[in-house]
Parts: C-alpha cells; sequence; structure tokens
C-alpha cells in the first residue's frame, strides 16, 4: 500500500482539489528537465516543471505483482526544452522518468508516483509520443550470454580488448552527394575498405553506422552509411572513424589477431549440421569444424 503524506492526504479528501503531475526527466547524458501539466511552472528538488510544455499524460493502472505496465506520454517539439535533434540522438532513450503528484498552491506537499523508463517514442510532424515502461520490464530482458557463432561483444570494449587506436581515423565532411553518402578527406593513408562496418562519430556526438569505405583517385574517400541520418550533415564537419568487425573468429583472426578474446561459439555445430547425415566424403574425427 503507498503511504500519502500527512498534508497531502487531508487535501485529497477534501470536497476540492488542487493537484497536478509533474515529471521529472532525467536523460542518458545526465540532462535533468522539468516538466508539469499545471499552467504555472513549478519548482522542488532543485527542479523546475515547465509548464505550457505540451506534455500529458495518459491514464495508468496499477497492479500487483512483478507485470511490467506501460503508459505513456505525448507532447511537441520545443527549442528550449525538447528538440528533435535530442531525441533523433537518442539521449532519450531509457531515460528515467519520476511522476509526482503536487499540490500546486505547495509544492512542498507532494508524493512521487512512481519511476519508469522511457522505451519506445514515436513522431508525428512537431509531435511525439513517448512509451513508459515500469522497471519491472527489466525482468523480461535476456541475461547472460547467448551461444551464437559471431562474437557478441562490441569492437574495442573490455570484452573485445582491441586498442583501438590503431584501429582509428579522423577527418572532416567535404561533400554530401546523397543522404546515405559523403566524401571526406583524412582518410588518404588508410587502404580502401579498411573502415568498413566501422563507426563514424561526430562532434555533436552523433555516431553512424559505416557500411562501406571506398577510395578516390584524388585522396578522399566514399563514406557510404547503413542509414541516412535523421538530421543532415554538414558540409565542413569533423568527425572521427573506428574500423568495424563482422564479428566472424576468422576476421578476429586473421585482420585482428585477437582470437584469445572471441566472444563467440565458433565451434557450436549449426542446425545444418544437427541435420546431416554422415557422408563418405566428410571428415568425421572430432576434430574443430574450423581454425
Amino acid at each position: 500500500m503507498r503511504a500519502i503524506p500527512g498534508e497531502l492526504a487531508a487535501h485529497l479528501q477534501g470536497d476540492a482539489t488542487s493537484t497536478c503531475h509533474c515529471w521529472r526527466v532525467t536523460r542518458s547524458d545526465g540532462v535533468v528537465l522539468g516538466f508539469t501539466d499545471h499552467d504555472h511552472d513549478l519548482a522542488f528538488d532543485g527542479t523546475t516543471f515547465l509548464a505550457a510544455s505540451g506534455f500529458s499524460g495518459s491514464e495508468i493502472e496499477a497492479e500487483a505483482g512483478l507485470a511490467a505496465s506501460s503508459d505513456e506520454v505525448a507532447g511537441g517539439f520545443s527549442s528550449e526544452v525538447i528538440s528533435e535533434q535530442d531525441l533523433s540522438a537518442g539521449r532519450y532513450d531509457g531515460a528515467r522518468v519520476e511522476r509526482f503528484l503536487v499540490k500546486w498552491e505547495r509544492p512542498q506537499e507532494r508524493m512521487l508516483l512512481d519511476v519508469r523508463e522511457v522505451g519506445e517514442v514515436t513522431r508525428a510532424g512537431d509531435a511525439f509520443r513517448a512509451e513508459l515502461r515500469s522497471m519491472a520490464h527489466r525482468l523480461a530482458q535476456p541475461q547472460g550470454r547467448v551461444y551464437n557463432r559471431r562474437c557478441d561483444a562490441e569492437f574495442g570494449d573490455g570484452r573485445c580488448r582491441m586498442d583501438l587506436a590503431a584501429w582509428s581515423g579522423a577527418g572532416s565532411i567535404i561533400a554530401v552527394s546523397e543522404p546515405s553518402r559523403v566524401t571526406v578527406s583524412g582518410l588518404a593513408a588508410f587502404a580502401g575498405g579498411f573502415f568498413r562496418l566501422g563507426v563514424m562519430t561526430l562532434t555533436d556526438g552523433r555516431r553512424l553506422d559505416v557500411e562501406r569505405h571506398e577510395l578516390n583517385g584524388d585522396g578522399t574517400a566514399d563514406l557510404i552509411l547503413w542509414l541516412p541520418p535523421e538530421a543532415p550533415l554538414d558540409v565542413g564537419a569533423a568527425f572521427s572513424i573506428t574500423a568495424g568487425c563482422d564479428k566472424s573468429f576468422t576476421t578476429c583472426r586473421v585482420r585482428f589477431n585477437n582470437q584469445l578474446n572471441f566472444r563467440g561459439f565458433p565451434h557450436v555445430p549449426g542446425a545444418d549440421f544437427a541435420y546431416s547425415y554422415a557422408a563418405g566424403e566428410g571428415r568425421h574425427d572430432g576434430g574443430a569444424l574450423f581454425s
């Protein structure tokens, strides 16, 4: 049972109430924002909750047990509060959202209703709608390792242990011929395909996945992205880039000499092997499937 502070409980038992909802959003980059459905700004706990922000919440039902529940908030983009660029850059992905019931006449009379995380976000024109998931949704997330022939580590992370210094470069964008194709300078020292499947990081924090890396005859290079970026790329923008890995054991051993840190299971038989049968031309000595 939820305990309601005494003064607020007495107010809620009255014939008329003066309450509103406040949302405190803590983004993945540490920025804290406050919103309220009241018609004036409110402030408490060091956070200013902005009115007229376009924030509105849906109904929510509280359930007993560990079942994951969800509701949603809707709002409009504001250049001073919520920008489409921040949303596209993923700064609200997994953000922590605290929802308060507040007596707007005396904000010190309030209670924390629940704590949720931002889930799926959809956009339509100048508006957005964000799913708020209860913390119980984490119980449904896969835990532990997955048996897969390919590596499940991120290239260069603590499990991969590759030093990315020798596999990184930097440059600037000199032309944007297509939304997902840019011509860059600064990568003349690298062979064509060196940054295939790599990651291009812009100075504004955006990370773009690279599909192909092609050299031009004038010392420039073309980077073809897997997906066009949400916001157009600017000519002259600087970037850093790291090489990529296709997560196969052969690439890990031959290209990176990092087979001791390979985080896949290349010798686990696949479904094709399980349904196959012994043939005379096959090798059946119990050895590794591939080296």
